[in-house]
């Protein structure tokens, strides 16, 4: 009888657990796994695998574009050269990526993912910050989409501070490629919601402190079920992935 009175109360006190809320499964760069990176089809996989949100990549052109694209140059993944911040659009319109597939415009990812769950917009070349507030504010205007879907991220602090001087209301995530922690005064400083680190700078105490400062953390890039475990029991919020249906 003692046992089992023991073990009443410890399904008793379980039943009181408040239930931990899901790690976020995030596709990076839209569903890269599986189609060229930050492309429309690479979007519409992520779409289709049923991510809490999508992560994408832009750069600002020499015609003044917003384009989805991740690197500085255009060799990895296209049949062109150069520089991507030289490129008039007329000219980038012409570059094939791996695939077949070409380089999106922002609108275009906005208006194939209309609105149905949030991107992650990272700035990736500088003065992206004005063309990107001035497509998600047309598109919260015009399109259905609503300003906290929406989480601007960047390694880049200065072009967070530029975005956060257009938009004091929106969500920005400081992404990081070091100790985590260190990132803890700019986050204030911006008034941050996230911090975004390197999944192999993560461990358990970094988590709790950035937690205790009042901030998400946002992990990338996880694509090992195993270490997305270790991950989520470390309570992280949300984890970036090329393989997001992977992530149980």
């Amino acid at each position: 009888m003692r046992y089992l009175g023991f073990f009443i109360y410890l399904v008793f006190m379980n039943s009181c657990v408040e239930p931990v809320e899901n790690t976020l499964i995030i596709g990076h760069r839209g569903a890269m796994g599986y189609e060229t990176e930050n492309t429309i089809a690479s979007v519409e996989k992520a779409l289709e695998l049923g991510v809490d949100m999508i992560e994408i990549d832009v750069f600002r052109i020499a015609s003044g574009e917003i384009v989805v694209f991740h690197d500085d140059r255009v060799e990895r993944l296209t049949n062109g050269t150069g520089s991507i911040f030289e490129y008039e659009y007329s000219d980038l319109e012409k570059l094939e990526l791996k695939g077949g597939h070409r380089i999106p415009l922002l609108e275009e990812v906005l208006s194939t993912m209309d609105a149905h769950i949030p991107l992650n917009i990272e700035l990736k070349g500088p003065n992206t910050a004005l063309g990107v507030f001035s497509i998600t504010a047309s598109f919260i205007e015009n399109q259905g989409w609503q300003p906290d879907q929406f989480i601007i991220s960047s390694f880049n602090w200065d072009e967070l501070r530029a975005y956060r001087k257009l938009d004091p209301a929106a969500r920005i995530a400081v992404l990081t490629e070091g100790d985590p922690l260190q990132a803890l005064d700019v986050a204030r400083e911006l008034n941050a919601e996230a911090i975004n680190p390197y999944a192999g700078l993560v461990n358990k105490s970094a988590v709790d402190s950035i937690h205790e400062k009042g901030y998400k953390v946002y992990v990338w890039t996880v694509n090992d079920p195993g270490q997305f475990r270790a991950l989520r029991k470390m309570g992280v919020d949300g984890v970036f992935s090329d393989y997001p249906d992977r992530m149980n």
